[in-house]
């Protein structure tokens, strides 16, 4: 009986038993896939196909975010042209997990590595932002492909290039006629040659400029010796380093001359950037300044878009927008009820009497309201998100700076057309630059120059129009002030 009783206990146990230990595999099974997902970054690639675009991304630089939505919106106008290759980034360990996974959901393969210590970092005119440039190298290490094509963040792809990948063990184009640019380059992956090129580094082999650019040309002295690429018919892989026609690296200062490509050697498909970091195409006063600024920036609103910076965009329009009406309200009480300025420039004997100097005050004011309008230019220069779209930046500019010379004009009740005069200016040389029908380079600079001989005369009227108001207000107070004083003295003594 005992016996009976006791079986349903020890089947129930059973079953309890094999309740647990199957929560417990399950645990363990879903702790396990866990640190595959956290580790997914520093495993082997499984690669899709044979090849590979490839860029960089790391930390350190005053400009990260920048180069990191420079770097998704060129892997995603490769995915949409449509390549036939993987997309893979090679970002440092302390590259934001939030921008890891963001590469992840555009179909991107992030490869997590150590930055490679950096050991020209104390030689002369070492420029800081290229630390850890020479991460480059790590391109070597993609041994699942048999051709990577490594890519700087400011390229600008026309079409798609994959017959890069039937180009040999190394490849680049020449923009200077005797350096290769690191730009763009095509490299058959190999841990021998990264093994050697981390060897290089770490005794400190000689490098003009401390970075990729350097340590790549010296290590690919006899590439200007090497023949040009030209793609194989049948699509096979060549063997051996090649130069690549300049139509694979078109710097974009050859667009600048004619307005239009003219590259006769090889196929016009990628546009380089190598000018001042200031003036990279993500940067929204990039374009009218530069045109093919706005051809990047179609790139984004095509891949990426701009839906992270609206908010902030939208925000500081109605600020300014809020800003302008209240100080209108403010300007029209006070014409209204015809108070005085809310900076008294001075009265009767204060500051400006001739007591106590009538100089150093009134000159004061005048650099004052100079600042403030400079000022009025600049802070929203400062405020505006850098990478957003032009016509975005710009008009969020123009109001700002608007909103702002209003305020100016209340406080030291400047005429309103000499303050707006410069604003109108860079309004009108804005046009002139992006007016589109130029024949060339040559005439839109002339252009550009005639309008800044032309606008310079409306700039120092300004300047005297606010010198004269401010000495006017300094000379016409004391002596209303003289003339009240003498009325009054006069009513006493009658």
């Amino acid at each position: 009986m005992a016996e009976l009783c006791c079986r349903p206990q020890s089947h129930r146990s059973r079953a309890m038993y094999m309740k647990v230990g199957l929560s417990v595999v399950l645990a363990a099974l879903l702790f396990v896939g866990g640190l595959q997902q956290v580790d997914a970054a520093h495993a082997p690639i499984k690669s899709a196909t044979k090849n590979a675009y490839a860029t960089m991304l790391y930390m350190g630089t005053p400009r990260d975010y920048e180069f990191y939505v420079a770097a998704r919106v060129m892997l995603r106008s490769l995915a949409k042209l449509k390549v036939n290759a993987d997309l893979v980034v090679i970002a440092s360990s302390d590259v934001p997990m939030k921008w890891r996974k963001n590469f992840q959901k555009d179909g991107v393969r992030v490869v997590v590595v150590d930055d490679i210590p950096n050991p020209y970092r104390n030689q002369p005119k070492f420029d800081m932002r290229f630390m850890f440039t020479l991460n480059k190298i790590y391109a070597w290490t993609l041994g699942d492909y048999e051709r990577v094509v490594m890519l700087d963040v400011d390229n600008l792809f026309l079409q798609k290039a994959d017959e890069l990948f039937t180009c040999g063990q190394f490849c680049a184009a020449f923009i200077n006629p005797c350096i290769f640019h690191t730009g763009l380059f095509v490299l058959e992956p190999s841990n021998e040659t990264f093994n050697s090129m981390l060897h290089d580094i770490q005794i400190g082999r000689q490098n003009k400029d401390g970075a990729d650019q350097g340590f790549l040309t010296g290590y690919f002295s006899d590439l200007l010796d090497r023949p040009m690429f030209h793609p194989p018919a049948n699509g096979t892989k060549l063997n051996g380093i090649y130069r690549l026609p300049l139509g694979y690296q078109m710097d974009a200062s050859y667009y600048y001359l004619k307005l239009k490509w003219s590259v006769p050697c090889g196929p016009n498909s990628v546009v380089t950037f190598p000018s001042v970091p200031l003036l990279k195409p993500w940067y929204w006063w990039s374009y009218p300044v530069l045109p093919l600024g706005l051809s990047w920036h179609e790139q984004r609103r095509s891949t990426i878009g701009y839906g992270s910076e609206i908010p902030l965009l939208a925000a500081e329009a109605i600020f300014y927008l809020v800003t302008i009406i209240v100080a209108m309200i403010v300007r029209q009480r006070m014409l209204a009820t015809e108070r005085p300025p809310l900076i008294k420039s001075c009265l009767g004997r204060g500051p400006c009497s001739m007591e106590s100097g009538s100089y150093i005050i009134p000159f004061l004011l005048k650099v004052a309201a100079i600042l403030s309008i400079v000022a009025s230019f600049g802070i929203p220069l400062i405020i505006v998100p850098t990478t957003v779209h032009p016509l975005m930046g710009w008009g969020l500019w123009l109001l700002g700076s608007m909103s702002l010379l209003i305020v100016t004009i209340n406080i030291f009740q400047l005429p309103f057309l000499p303050v707006f005069t410069p604003w109108l200016g860079f309004f009108g040389v804005l046009l002139v630059m992006a007016y589109p029908f130029y024949s060339n380079g040559i005439i839109r600079a002339l252009a550009i120059f005639g309008y800044a001989f032309l606008a310079a005369p409306f700039v120092w009227w300004t300047l005297t129009q606010v010198s004269m108001t401010i000495d006017l207000a300094c000379t016409r107070e004391p002596l209303m002030a003289y003339a009240n004083l003498r009325k009054k003295e006069m009513i006493e003594e009658w």
